[in-house]
């Protein structure tokens, strides 16, 4: 199972460094589509670091297991957190928020079952 959890978690730690990178620097189709759900933009910068220290945590996780189960537990939170964001704003546009945190949800799931 940590075979799984670390390529799981490294591929979501790559997706979520991505994010947040392109959210810090306020690349337009991600501003574009944070601001057409009503996201202020003076939130980004937080929101960049949330994703950004899920990352670390995944990271870490590899090796201290609670730092991994917290932070998954955390990027599924951002993102359901997400999900009812979009569809509020009756924004269907939800693959993207889904599927990351189902793969949170796996992380989750295979750190807990590998320590």
């Amino acid at each position: 199972m940590f075979v799984a959890y670390a390529i799981v978690g490294i591929l979501l730690a790559l997706a979520l460094s991505a994010s947040a990178t392109l959210t810090f620097t306020r690349h337009e189709a991600i501003t574009a589509s944070m601001s057409k759900v009503g996201v202020p933009g003076s939130w980004f910068p937080r929101l960049a670091a949330l994703k950004a220290a899920g990352a670390v945590g995944l990271v870490v996780g590899l090796a201290v297991p609670v730092i991994g189960s917290a932070a998954a537990i955390g990027v599924v939170l951002y993102f359901i957190g997400a999900v009812i964001t979009h569809l509020r704003a009756k924004d269907f546009e939800i693959a993207a928020p889904v599927i990351l945190a189902l793969l949170a949800a796996a992380a989750l799931v295979l750190r807990v079952m590998s320590a």
